[in-house]
């Protein structure tokens, strides 16, 4: 369940925002971006993007994350609407402890997955229950989603979220997170 708890303005170096939180059953704060008017709109652009403590405040190039989040800023905040939705579950769902962990054994030589396999953790824990919850609050009718995961795309649609275009994410990648997509494009099935 979804309670809508507070709202601000947020102005941003791309552009006027407003931050929403909500209480929900997951007990994290999570944030909602909104650019413009979306309550009730059709084909809003919609990033929705999981935590990355290292790459999108400390900038780490092992990952594409800060890259995806700011280029996901940049494009939404060019339009009339649009929204992005910031699920505080870092390390795709495993925690920041573990994913340090998980960086540990990929120094070693495993690759993302393979870290949190040998750690007795899922590939990717994420879920996106709270993300279709919020693109109902606002009654959203249909989305441009933002994403290269697959698997996004696919909870999103089973859970009623009409999606009538996948805008894709590429980044070029550098020397630091080439082998890091590599494998989400191999082992994940990102559309890369």
């Amino acid at each position: 369940m979804l309670e809508f708890y507070s709202k601000a303005k947020l102005p941003t170096r791309f552009g006027e925002f407003e931050i929403y939180v909500f209480k929900n059953d997951e007990n994290k704060d999570h944030a909602v971006l909104v650019h413009g008017d979306v309550k009730g709109k059709e084909n809003v652009p919609v990033r929705i993007h999981s935590e990355c403590l290292t790459g999108d405040v400390f900038g780490s190039m092992r990952c594409d994350c800060r890259d995806q989040l700011l280029t996901s800023l940049k494009y939404i905040g060019k339009q009339d609407y649009g929204m992005l939705i910031y699920l505080r579950q870092e390390g795709r769902g495993i925690g920041l402890l573990n994913k340090i962990r998980a960086y540990h054994l990929e120094d070693s030589g495993l690759d993302t997955v393979e870290a949190n396999i040998e750690q007795g953790l899922p590939a990717d824990n994420r879920t996106y229950t709270f993300a279709t919850d919020v693109i109902k609050y606002f009654k959203i009718k249909s989305v441009q989603l933002m994403t290269n995961n697959p698997e996004k795309i696919k909870f999103l649609e089973d859970n009623g979220i009409k999606i009538v275009k996948r805008i894709p994410l590429i980044i070029e990648p550098t020397e630091f997170d080439k082998f890091y997509l590599e494998t989400k494009k191999d082992k994940m099935g990102h559309l890369l």
